[in-house]
């Protein structure tokens, strides 16, 4: 799970890979330490891979990988599995939960999902992106990407957020916008890729006809039976790049307390948990694309 700095830009003009050469993402998913938050998506994670019904031997790409929330479940069911992603850190992070769970089918390496140098075409059965490749900064290339990487009937699961869904990541995403500075011209926001519209079009410019697409809403769970609602929110303020940017904005202004109050409240008031620690629903779409 990534946010982005606003949730309601729409793309116009999306840039091409000659006009864009950099991932702007990598310094904002090195700043903090995800796998702070990925702690409380382990859960969820096992069980949107479960629900794919993976069949061995099957070889998958984890795009937007984190460190292997969706990626470790995958190996454990038998798949040979790459898992790509922009932060440095993250890729360290995964490489060491493979060794430490000695799943050798496993691997993990830096990469950009609008740009996947060297990775062949028609590589993978599957194709997954849980809350990953969705905020890659060019989707039309990360559509293109991944459909080229799949093999000639597989196919490709996408995880994306949902913009203005009144569940806790988009209500929280707006609640950030309202305290960060206004995006660089030309940004694109990560949420477009939780309307329909924008999924259609996307892998329609890849070549993938209306009808070999799916989509349905799911919710995603953030769990911790020792951590309150407001010690979340703390760690997505010390951990979670887009927050952090969120409080030093705030700071700035001296509104750090009405940004850590507003969250705070937010999370309460998700939290569905009855017995203490955390519980919080959040909806997403799910993608299905058939290649």
């Amino acid at each position: 799970m990534k946010p982005a700095q606003i949730v309601d830009r729409i793309e116009t003009n999306p840039a091409s890979p000659k006009e864009v050469t950099a991932n702007p993402n990598k310094a904002l998913w090195e700043k903090g330490d995800f796998t702070e938050i990925a702690a409380f998506m382990r859960q969820s994670g096992e069980v949107v891979v479960e629900s794919l019904g993976i069949t061995p031997p099957l070889r998958a790409l984890d795009l937007g990988c984190g460190d292997g929330t969706t990626a470790l479940p995958l190996a454990r069911l038998g798949a040979d599995v790459v898992g790509i992603d922009i932060a440095s850190n993250l890729v360290e992070a995964g490489n060491r939960r493979a060794a430490a769970t000695c799943l050798s089918r496993l691997k993990f390496q830096e990469g950009d999902a609008c740009n996947l140098e060297g990775v062949d075409d028609d590589s993978f059965d599957l194709v997954l992106s849980v809350f990953g490749a969705m905020f890659a900064p060019r989707p039309f290339d990360v559509a293109r990407e991944m459909v080229r990487t799949t093999k000639p009937g597989g196919r490709i699961m996408m995880g994306n957020w949902i913009p203005n869904d009144p569940t806790f990541v988009s209500q929280l995403l707006k609640i950030s916008s309202t305290f960060t500075p206004p995006p660089p011209e030309g940004f694109v926001s990560p949420m477009t890729w939780g309307v329909e519209s924008h999924i259609l079009e996307r892998f329609g410019q890849a070549g993938v006809p209306t009808e070999k697409i799916s989509m349905t809403r799911s919710t995603y769970y953030f769990t911790s039976s020792d951590k309150s609602p407001e010690q979340f929110i703390e760690l997505f303020e010390r951990f979670y790049g887009p927050t952090m940017n969120a409080v030093e904005a705030a700071q700035k202004n001296g509104k750090a307390d009405e940004l850590h109050n507003q969250l705070v409240e937010l999370a309460n008031a998700q939290n569905k948990s009855k017995g203490g620690g955390t519980f919080i629903p959040a909806t997403f779409m799910q993608v299905a694309v058939s290649v």
